[in-house]
């Protein structure tokens, strides 16, 4: 072997230089953690399956948030790659997350987006570059999300729009199976919640929000009850404390 040849590192060999009982016990963690994950993020509004992409739930930039705060973990963009073609309307941005931990680096993840994806064909390229630009962030950022968090066998990357730009909860929450009180609430209905909550539109925001509805008029008939039962129960209570404990899920 010369010396500028490297020695052959096979499987065998690396196996032998490691400890198998403290591989035992990481494993044992990091599946400790992933039930944790499992079990703290919301359904339908940090994670969540898209219509026609399989069974594997996506992680969802709410989701992901939540998980470097379990990590104490901040986040922060460099641009890596700008496109901006006002002749011919094509923007493209490459975008890398960079998350830390006490000034440390820990990983990091790479999101890409531009108008030419099937998504953007129908919108108008220029009115959309910021748009663009956010999604190759948030792409950036659950890259490095379930790089750090090896959350890969749990959850698949973030989609966020659908073929016509549709936010990807609304998509998660249309695509839930109703019984025959299926459809949404009607502006009535819509109005009695805010009625229950003595006209406070935060509140009915936030309680709406867990359920995965960004509008009142959005909320399905078959949540209708539970939400008007939660508004109900939070007006009576404390207010500033029920949006404290909230705050703390």
């Amino acid at each position: 072997m010369t010396t500028n040849e490297l020695p052959e590192v096979n499987v065998i060999s690396m196996i032998d230089t490691v400890n198998l009982q403290t591989i035992q016990q990481t494993m044992q963690k990091i599946s400790s953690f992933q039930a944790i994950v499992q079990k703290t993020l919301k359904p339908n509004h940090d994670y969540g399956i898209i219509p026609g992409t399989g069974t594997k739930p996506t992680l969802l930039k709410p989701g992901a948030e939540k998980i470097l705060m379990l990590f104490g973990l901040t986040s922060e963009f460099e641009e890596i790659e700008r496109v901006q073609d006002y002749e011919n309307g094509f923007f493209a941005f490459t975008i890398k997350c960079i998350l830390s931990k006490n000034g440390l680096k820990v990983t990091e993840g790479v999101g890409h987006a531009n108008t030419r994806e099937k998504k953007y064909a129908k919108q108008d390229p220029y009115s959309i570059a910021n748009t663009i630009l956010k999604m190759a962030k948030k792409r950036s950022l659950i890259d490095a999300t379930l790089t750090v968090a090896a959350l890969s066998e749990i959850f698949t990357q973030d989609l966020e729009d659908d073929i016509e730009g549709t936010p990807v909860e609304q998509s998660i929450a249309q695509n839930r199976q109703y019984t025959d009180t299926s459809g949404t609430i009607t502006q009535k209905q819509a109005k009695r919640m805010f009625a229950l909550a003595n006209g406070d539109n935060d509140l009915v925001k936030n309680i709406i929000g867990k359920y995965g509805y960004e509008h009142s008029t959005d909320v399905k008939k078959t949540d209708y009850e539970k939400i008007c039962n939660e508004i109900e129960t939070a007006t009576q209570a404390d207010l500033p404390e029920f949006l404290k404990s909230e705050g703390e899920e």
